[in-house]
């Protein structure tokens, strides 16, 4: 392969360090990606026996390979497969990979959050939305004051924020990285835990969703003001509104008329091109747009998810998409987050007293304002509390706040690992405490269903005969999003089935029990419904005969 490099001349100078070539640039991001894969399968052997989910391990990926482990362990190493830096003549500019590394990681976070946005569940949020608004907007103020008094301490102490952040803009700051909660990886954590399509699952993604929508405007205004340039708050605001109306109103008829979604001969043998470009030029450009009028790509792409008709078509695009998506593109985000993380510094003794601050003010806050909010709102305490817990989850979007607070010249390196670390303990702590909750609750409440499908430990047959059993029952259908009516309906028409026995008929050779299954007609009783000694007269009749 040709190795020769292009280079680079400044002025009249005559030409200087030589620059990668395209194919060196391509050949290394290989070896990145590989690296980047491997490091993630390692993290999650060891997360799953922990209980966590895979887009922990994903997170920790990139704090792995980057200064904070692999570098303090072997400096030449990280610095050879991650270079962050290129030094012409006197000049340093970023290494070209360290670019594409950072494309990649985009081109995965807006694909994700699309992925997203075609699974959320429209129908449950519009039905608790008043639930969900005071819900969200409760457990976005209180952190965003608790996290805007933090904000006016460090700014006044200084090393936290650049010079020429004000202090008020160091509160709004600080508020929204504290007030936002990650909706792709709380998204990953219910559909993890088979919460999808639930209440529960849908009212913490909706408050979510509010809390980053707040979070974003927010930043935008911080952004602003740090510029010098209100017109820019004012865009990003309007150009959200807007862009939300126009997908909405416009956009989502228009995708419900188009003929071709629901062709069944267009789905044979294989994924439809056509829809699929159609759909994914509208969540690209959508992506685009939010960003340019300053929203952030992530709404964007998210919302044009939202958008998309539901059929066999998007289950079809989502079955084939998300496993290059969440394996391969997105974990590149990660890596180049960790790139920028520097835990060194937290171990600082003043830095970690304000890392241990900024840590209890996001958990506590955006807990107890939520789970208060939920249980004032209707919800039974085990859902306020999950949903609490759920919403700590912070990963991601913080992650993207903080680098473009970076970048941005906002913050300094101190609070960008602070804020970094913040947003993998609150991430990795959020599904324990969630199943710990669940835990306590199906041991609290005997006989009822547990949220991760598994069934609950036996109970006293007593209680669950009584009214206040069967109304906790029923509280716990809707709950998780099983109407009742439903289920009623469901047991209706199993009197119309046969009944399926199974037949133990001894041990086999090997000592173990023999089932088989036979069907017959039930034996109905007066009411219409289906016998209960059917089973009990089938057996004897075996067992005479």
């Amino acid at each position: 392969m040709e190795r020769a490099g292009i280079e680079l001349e400044r002025g009249c100078a005559a030409p200087v360090n030589v620059y990668p070539s395209l194919p060196d640039v391509s050949t290394h991001f290989f070896l990145q990606m590989a690296a980047i894969l491997v490091a993630y399968r390692l993290l999650w052997s060891v997360f799953r026996r922990m209980g966590q989910v895979e887009v922990v391990a994903i997170m920790a990926a990139g704090f792995l390979l980057g200064p904070s482990v692999l570098g303090a362990a072997w400096p030449a190493a990280q610095n050879w497969l991650f270079p962050a830096t290129l030094r012409i003549a006197d000049a340093a500019v970023p290494h070209p990979t360290l670019t594409v590394l950072y494309a990649v990681g985009q081109l995965g976070l807006v694909l994700y959050m699309f992925l997203v946005g075609t699974s959320f569940d429209t129908s449950i949020f519009t039905s608790h939305l008043r639930t969900a608004g005071i819900t969200a907007t409760t457990g976005v103020v209180v952190p965003m004051l608790l996290g805007g008094a933090t904000g006016l301490v460090l700014a006044v102490r200084g090393g936290y924020f650049t010079g020429k952040v004000t202090p008020w803009e160091a509160a709004l700051f600080l508020a929204a990285a504290v007030a936002v909660t990650s909706f792709p990886v709380l998204a990953w954590i219910i559909q993890d835990s088979g919460l999808g399509r639930t209440r529960l699952g849908t009212m913490a993604l909706s408050c979510a969703a509010i809390d980053d929508a707040c979070a974003w405007i927010l930043l935008a205004v911080v952004i602003a003001f740090a510029r010098h340039n209100p017109a820019d708050a004012i865009l990003a605001l309007a150009g959200g509104v807007g862009f939300t109306l126009v997908m909405i109103l416009i956009a989502r008829p228009v995708l419900r008329r188009l003929d071709y979604w629901d062709r069944p001969e267009a789905l044979v043998g294989g994924l439809p091109i056509g829809p699929f470009v159609v759909i994914l030029v509208l969540g690209l450009v959508s992506a685009w747009f939010t960003d340019f009028v300053g929203a952030s790509s992530v709404f964007g792409a998210f919302l044009a998810g939202v958008v998309v008709p539901r059929d066999r078509f998007v289950d079809m695009m989502r079955t084939r998409l998300e496993p290059l998506v969440s394996y391969l593109l997105l974990p590149a985000y990660f890596v180049f987050s960790g790139l920028n993380t520097r835990l060194s510094l937290v171990f600082e003794p003043s830095v970690l007293v304000v890392a241990l601050v900024v840590l209890v003010v996001s958990f506590g806050g955006k807990f107890g304002a939520i789970t208060l909010a939920a249980r004032a709102n209707g919800m039974n305490w085990r859902e306020a509390s999950s949903i609490g817990a759920l919403a700590n989850a912070r990963g991601l979007m913080e992650l993207v706040l903080v680098n473009i607070g970076l970048t941005q010249g906002i913050i300094t390196p101190a609070l960008y690992t602070i804020l970094t670390v913040m947003a993998l303990v609150t991430t990795f702590t959020a599904t324990p405490a969630f199943r710990f909750i669940e835990a306590r609750a199906r041991k609290r409440e005997p006989g009822s269903i547990a949220v991760s499908g598994k069934p609950a430990p036996e109970s006293d047959p007593a209680a669950n005969r009584s009214p206040t059993a069967g109304a906790r029952a029923t509280e716990h259908l809707e709950g998780v999003g099983v109407q009742p009516d439903r289920v009623r309906g469901q047991r209706a028409a199993d009197r119309h089935r046969p009944v399926r026995v199974l037949d133990v008929t001894g041990p086999d050779q090997r000592g173990a029990p023999v089932v088989r299954a036979d069907s017959r007609p039930p034996v109905r009783r007066p009411d219409g419904g289906p016998g209960q000694g059917a089973l009990r007269r089938h057996l004897d009749g075996r067992a005479s005969g």
